[in-house]
């Protein structure tokens, strides 16, 4: 599949400066629709609220993880298959070993850039070609969200 930047991402990092970095290399790679959170538990509630073609979540936050926000989108039936991108400064063994077990799609180690960004992100969409429709879902949601917020001609 090709790289889709029309698709809505959510970076979750409790360091802002992070949060601006990823959005800018976001930027840099097309994508345009990119939301943030400042933990696990903020990212939630905006996972339920909006569907999302990618998240790309840090692994270290307060109160809720990255690691136990990828546990609880892969046990939530209705976000299951987002696709999911941990970010970490550490590149410990059993941490990429429990995030492969809790279901991650891929792991970037701090610090990276845009091609590395863009390799990891079209690595989890060339191997899992059945993301395809949750882009495309997560894609329509949006333009009708859009739609319903225009005024009527």
């Amino acid at each position: 599949m090709a790289l889709d930047p029309k698709m809505p991402v959510l970076v979750v990092d409790d360091y802002s400066t992070m949060v601006r970095i990823i959005r800018n290399l976001l930027r840099q790679l097309g994508f345009e629709d990119i939301d943030d959170a400042a933990d696990g538990s903020a990212a939630l509630e905006k996972m339920t609220a909006r569907r999302y073609g990618l998240v790309i979540s840090d692994w270290n936050m307060e109160p809720m993880t990255g690691f136990d926000l990828l546990c609880r989108v892969r046990a939530n039936p209705q976000i299951e298959t987002t696709p999911f991108i941990m970010v970490t400064a550490e590149s410990k063994t059993e941490n990429v070993i429990a995030a492969k077990k809790a279901g991650v799609n891929n792991y970037i180690v701090k610090p990276f850039n845009a091609q590395t960004l863009k390799a990891k992100i079209e690595a989890v969409f060339a191997e899992k070609p059945e993301f395809t429709p949750a882009v495309e879902q997560a894609n329509a949601a949006t333009f009708v969200g859009l739609r319903s917020q225009r005024s009527p001609v």
